[in-house]
């Protein structure tokens, strides 16, 4: 298969697309989950977090599959090894958490009794899974787990793009804008 290009030293149209919406919807996802039980009062955030993951696993899927038809941008030529590794190692578990988070949250909301809805449009099959299951359990534990990493690690990600743009000046960062 022929791999597209990007336009020059920047991600193509799709690629920037894609990073900042969901960047988007994992950031407000990620705020929507620490915030709902202290809004449960006044606002049901669920609802919508569970349509949000949903479309972060499907959007994460696509991603996956664009991401074979094109080829990044190269490191600027002063970028070290281990910072082209570093980087490396945070894209990878950027789209390890995209996929494991919405699948645990899948297998919790399966567990629950309310319909699992995509924004009100359709359900969305539940898996087989009891409330009483050791997998429900660890993927309820291993999602709080993997939001607090999830947000440790758009902390990093974002500190090392200024990091960049700021102090190196080394235009990492416009590869993405």
């Amino acid at each position: 298969m022929t791999r597209l290009r990007t336009d020059g030293e920047r991600y193509n149209q799709v690629a920037r697309l894609l990073h900042w919406l969901m960047a988007a919807l994992v950031t407000g996802n990620i705020l929507g989950g620490l915030l709902n039980d202290s809004l449960k009062d006044t606002i049901n955030l669920i609802p919508l977090h569970k349509s949000i993951g949903l479309t972060v696993l499907v959007l994460t899927i696509a991603r996956i599959a664009w991401r074979f038809t094109w080829q990044a941008p190269p490191y600027p030529p002063a970028m070290e090894a281990w910072q082209i590794m570093a980087a490396r190692g945070v894209q990878a578990a950027f789209y390890g958490l995209m996929l494991a988070m919405p699948l645990t949250g899948w297998v919790m909301a399966s567990a629950g009794k309310y319909p699992l809805t995509w924004f009100g449009l359709f359900d969305v099959p539940k898996l087989a899974v009891a409330r009483d299951s050791a997998l429900y359990l660890t993927s309820r534990q291993g999602h709080e787990v993997l939001g607090y990493l999830f947000a440790a690690l758009v902390a990093v990600h974002v500190a090392a793009a200024l990091r960049h743009h700021l102090i190196l000046k080394d235009r990492v960062l416009e590869r993405m804008l």
